[in-house]
């Protein structure tokens, strides 16, 4: 059965809201990955922006190939669970267990995940615990809890014995789906958008992180925004780099690197590859 069939199918079920965003989604992903990717490297080559992309593993492993050219293309993959599931709805081992096998499926891969940002930005309260457990770098899921969003720099979680050893990231609202989907706005809206968002945090000289999805940002019409972004910051004086490379390096100066003002870092979760996949993953949610 074709994707519009499935669609169909899903509005009689569902009602209208549903099939309108597999509608949306069906239409993105007439863009193979391959392509998107690309889009996004020419996009960020010309300005030497780098990227992060948080990837399912139980889909990076369908496609070994994209996330060695992401890597060789300079930029950072990190773990965004092996399944995409939320979080909260797990029992406490399901949830080790899940991001345990996200973590064993890259080594196996022969890739070293130094960071993470659970799915759907959904995270319990002990989830900073089991995170630094994995001795990873970095989180960039659990600043967008309301209480750390607004935060302009990174952050430790105080455990009873401690701090934590990883560095968690504080996440901005504007995210392509809220600009995009919600919103309804044009490149150039987008844009303007993000540098609002850039200039305000330049004058903390501190770091920001947006959430960009490829299968939106990596788009022909879209792609543009990353280069137009990172050429602001760097007007700024901003240092955009990968997750790791910024908060290693933070951790070891208390500084930006080359006496930057503040840090950008863009990110964008990879949730599937191919529309089949993505349907799949409605499907079995929605049951």
């Amino acid at each position: 059965m074709s994707g519009l069939k499935y669609v169909r199918q899903l509005q009689k079920r569902w009602g209208m809201r549903a099939p309108r965003q597999l509608y949306r989604m069906m239409r993105l992903h007439r863009t193979s990955f391959d392509t998107i990717l690309r889009n996004m490297f020419e996009a960020l080559d010309n300005v030497g922006g780098k990227f992060a992309f948080p990837t399912v593993a139980a889909v990076a492993r369908m496609r070994p190939d994209l996330i060695r050219t992401i890597l060789n293309e300079g930029h950072e993959v990190a773990s965004h669970g092996y399944n995409h599931v939320r979080y909260p709805s797990l029992t406490a081992e399901e949830r080790e267990r899940d991001l345990a096998l996200s973590l064993q499926t890259y080594r196996k891969m022969g890739v070293r995940i130094t960071g993470f940002r659970a799915p759907y930005d959904r995270y319990t309260d002990d989830m900073p615990q089991l995170i630094d457990k994995y001795g990873l770098v970095w989180d960039g899921g659990f600043g967008y809890r309301a209480e750390h969003r607004e935060k302009t720099y990174f952050f430790k979680v105080q455990f009873a014995s401690g701090e934590s050893s990883t560095t968690f990231i504080p996440l901005n609202v504007m995210s392509d789906d809220l600009m995009i989907d919600g919103r309804g706005m044009s490149p150039t809206h987008v844009s303007r958008a993000l540098k609002a968002e850039i200039e305000k945090v330049s004058q903390t000289k501190g770091v920001i992180m947006f959430d960009l999805h490829p299968i939106r940002m990596g788009q022909k019409l879209y792609a543009p925004c990353l280069r137009d972004v990172v050429e602001y910051a760097h007007t700024l004086g901003g240092w955009c780099a990968t997750p790791t490379e910024a908060v290693t390096y933070w951790n070891s100066h208390g500084e930006w690197k080359g006496d930057s003002s503040f840090c950008l870092l863009l990110t964008g979760d990879i949730d599937n590859w191919v529309f089949s996949d993505y349907l799949r993953r409605v499907l079995w949610r929605r049951g």
